[in-house]
């Protein structure tokens, strides 16, 4: 009997670290964090290249113009209530700032890690921050913000096993109501934002950031509202310039 047991305890010892170890071919170790596995490199500092839609994004459009987006009867009437002196009156002279706008805005973006699991994304215009968060995450607070929660995550292209290509996945909730253009035009607490986020190299060398938007709002839209951004890579912070948020620009 007592062989008997010595045998089932090595049998034990044997397996456990057979179970422990990475299928043939597979990687060893744990896998790496979102900022060593990024198979784009989005840090530095960025430059708008306002490519569509300069009459929406370089000027306050005019009242009324509310051209190409999808707006329920609610949204319309409430765009048509704007005025922009009484929202700077209001203490609300960001609402055109928020993450569901901030990336048609003319500006200057400065992308940085902030740690290992978290992405962060500066915006001269409007001085505002947005924070990516990778993996499992908890917002620390339920209130709603500007820039939301936005929780994020790589999607891979492979051939084999070998990563050759990937974008960003965010998703962006937790929302307060704001504008999406300039002049009035609204999404309401209930929308939510996704976000891809591309890169690629021009034949002279230029890499662009290239931002696909789409916002849902139940409230305000009829049908997700998608638009395009395009950011051009500088190779310092020239031509960085935090300037606060503006009602009347």
């Amino acid at each position: 009997m007592r062989h008997s047991t010595k045998f089932i305890w090595l049998g034990i010892a044997i397996a456990v670290p057979l179970l422990a170890q990475p299928p043939f071919g597979g990687p060893a170790g744990p896998p790496a964090d979102p900022k060593a596995a990024a198979p784009i490199d989005m840090t530095g500092y960025w430059v708008s290249l306002v490519t569509e839609d300069w009459r929406y994004r370089m000027v306050t459009p005019r009242p009324g113009d509310y051209y190409s987006v999808p707006m329920t009867p609610a949204a319309i009437t409430l765009a048509e209530t704007w005025d922009p002196a009484k929202d700077e009156a209001a203490g609300e002279q960001c609402k055109s700032y928020g993450a569901p706008a901030i990336m048609r805005v003319p500006e200057h973006l400065h992308i940085t890690w902030q740690d290992d699991h978290t992405m962060q994304m500066e915006t001269d215009a409007g001085k505002q921050t947005r924070l990516f968060h990778f993996g499992p995450w908890m917002p620390s607070s339920s209130a709603d913000s500007l820039q939301g929660d936005s929780v994020a995550e790589w999607e891979m292209q492979r051939e084999g096993r070998k990563v050759v290509n990937g974008s960003l996945k965010v998703m962006t909730t937790h929302l307060k109501a704001g504008y999406l253009r300039k002049n009035g035009v609204p999404y309401s607490a209930n929308a939510k934002l996704e976000e891809y986020y591309d890169m690629t190299t021009e034949r002279n060398g230029d890499q662009l950031l290239v931002v696909t938007t789409i916002v849902t709002d139940p409230m305000y839209l009829r049908e997700p509202f998608i638009v395009n951004e395009q950011f051009k890579k500088m190779p310092d912070s020239t031509g960085w310039d935090p300037t606060a948020c503006s009602s009347k620009w």
